[in-house]
C-alpha cells in the first residue's frame, strides 16, 4: 500500500516530506462512480463516507467486502452495495474523474448540482467560543499537515471534544473520510459538528447535511450559496470563527 508522505530530494542532499496525491477510483458493484485525486490513507473510510454523502447508500445500510487494489497508475477501492441501494445505483450509474477541488463528482446535470438534502430544524450546538476552540484542537491533531504543510483536515466535534480526525490533500475527501470513519465507529451525527480547515462551499454543506451533522465550522468565509443551503438544511454554519466579532461568524444566525 502507498504511503501518505514521500521524501523528495532537493539541492545539496536535502530532502523534504511531501504529501502524496494519487488517483483513487471509488467502485461500487463493479462500477466506477468517481476517480478522485486523494491521499492514499483511510481509503475504506473514504469509500464508505462518499457512499453516504453522495446519496448512494443511506446511513442505515452498510457496504460489504471492501477491498483496496493497487493498479499501475493508482488505487481502486471496491465494495458491494446492499440490495436496497444496488438497484437505484444501477439506474444512476456513471463514471467521471474529479480534480482535488471538485466536490460534485458523478453528476451530469445542473439540477443534480443543487440536489435535495435532508432538511432539519436548526438547533445551534456551537458558540463562537466553542467553534474557535474546536479549530485549535483540530489544528493540534493534524499530523500530516505538521509534516507536509499541504493537507486539509476534517474533525468530528462531539460533547466538547474532538472524537475523530481525518486528513487528505483534498478538502472534500477529508470530509468523506471523516464521515466514513464515524459510520464505522458508530458515532451518531446528532448534536455533532464537522470542523474543517478549508473554506465552506455548497457541496460541503450538502455532505454535512447528508451525514446529519448539526453544525459545520471553518476558519474561512463561506460562499453565499453555502449559507443559503445551510439555512435550508438546518445546519448551523460557523465560518471565520477565529478573530471574528460576535455575530459576524455564525452565518445561520444572521
Amino acid at each position: 500500500m502507498m504511503q501518505a508522505v514521500r521524501r523528495v530530494g532537493l539541492m545539496q542532499g536535502v530532502s523534504e516530506p511531501l504529501i502524496e496525491e494519487v488517483p483513487v477510483a471509488l467502485v461500487y458493484d463493479g462500477v466506477t462512480q468517481a476517480v478522485m485525486m486523494a491521499t492514499p490513507v483511510d481509503l475504506e473510510d473514504f469509500l464508505r463516507g462518499f457512499a453516504l454523502t453522495e446519496g448512494i447508500v443511506p446511513a442505515t445500510e452498510t457496504l460489504s467486502d471492501i477491498e483496496i487494489l493497487s493498479r499501475p497508475r493508482g488505487l481502486e477501492v471496491r465494495a458491494w452495495l446492499p440490495a436496497a441501494a444496488s438497484g437505484a445505483f444501477r439506474d444512476r450509474r456513471r463514471a467521471m474523474a474529479g480534480p482535488v477541488g471538485c466536490g460534485l463528482c458523478g453528476i451530469d446535470s445542473l439540477s443534480q448540482a443543487l440536489r435535495e438534502v435532508p432538511s432539519r430544524p436548526l438547533r445551534p450546538v456551537m458558540t463562537l467560543q466553542a467553534a474557535a476552540k474546536a479549530l485549535d484542537v483540530l489544528r493540534e491533531g493534524q499530523v500530516l499537515q505538521d509534516e507536509t504543510r499541504a493537507c486539509h483536515a476534517a474533525g468530528l466535534w462531539k460533547a466538547g471534544a474532538l472524537v475523530l480526525l481525518r486528513e487528505d490533500v483534498g478538502r472534500h475527501n477529508a470530509v468523506d473520510k471523516l464521515v466514513g470513519a464515524a459510520l464505522a465507529a458508530g458515532h451518531a451525527p446528532e448534536g455533532c459538528a464537522i470542523v474543517m480547515t478549508s473554506r465552506i462551499s455548497v457541496d460541503l454543506v450538502q455532505k454535512a447535511a447528508m451525514f446529519g451533522a448539526a453544525a459545520l465550522v471553518s476558519p474561512s468565509a463561506p460562499t453565499g450559496l453555502a449559507v443559503e443551503e445551510a439555512r435550508r438544511a438546518g445546519v448551523q454554519l460557523i465560518a471565520r470563527a477565529r478573530h471574528a466579532p460576535e455575530g459576524r461568524a455564525d452565518y445561520t444566525a444572521l
